[in-house]
C-alpha cells in the first residue's frame, strides 16, 4: 500500500532540509515531518521513491547511526559515496550522530543517541 500523499509530502520535505554533511535517524525524520514513532514509514517511503537522486535519501539513516543497506550491497555502496561526496564518513557503514547529525538535542551532542 503506498504512503499517504500528505504524509509522504511532509516527509520529503524533512528529507530536503537536511543540509549537505549532516544525517539524521530516520525517527527525527519522522518527527521533523510531524508524524512521532513513524520512523519505518519514513524508510518504506524513501524506499520506494523513483527519482531518489530528487531527494538527499543518503542523508537518513538509522537510529545508531549505521546505514540501512546490507554491507558491499549497490546501495550501500552508493550512499558511502554520495555521503563522502559531502565529507561524511560512512566507509564502516555507520555514521558519528553526535559529529555529523542533524537536529540534535544537546543532551545528543553531549553523550550521544540514546
Amino acid at each position: 500500500m503506498p504512503v499517504r500523499k500528505s504524509y509522504a509530502t511532509a516527509i520529503m520535505k524533512a528529507v530536503a532540509e537536511i543540509p549537505k554533511g549532516r544525517v539524521c535517524p530516520y525517527g527525527r525524520v519522522a518527527e521533523v515531518a510531524g508524524l512521532p514513532g513513524r520512523a519505518r514509514l519514513v524508510g518504506r517511503l524513501l524506499g520506494e521513491l523513483t527519482g531518489r537522486d530528487e531527494l538527499p535519501w543518503h542523508r537518513v539513516l538509522r537510529a545508531d547511526g549505521s546505514l540501512a543497506f546490507p554491507a558491499g550491497s549497490r546501495g550501500f555502496e552508493r550512499q558511502v559515496a554520495k555521503l563522502a561526496e559531502e565529507g561524511v564518513n560512512a566507509a564502516t557503514g555507520r555514521v558519528d550522530l553526535v559529529r555529523f547529525g542533524w537536529q540534535t538535542s544537546l543532551d545528543e551532542q553531549l553523550w550521544g543517541p540514546d
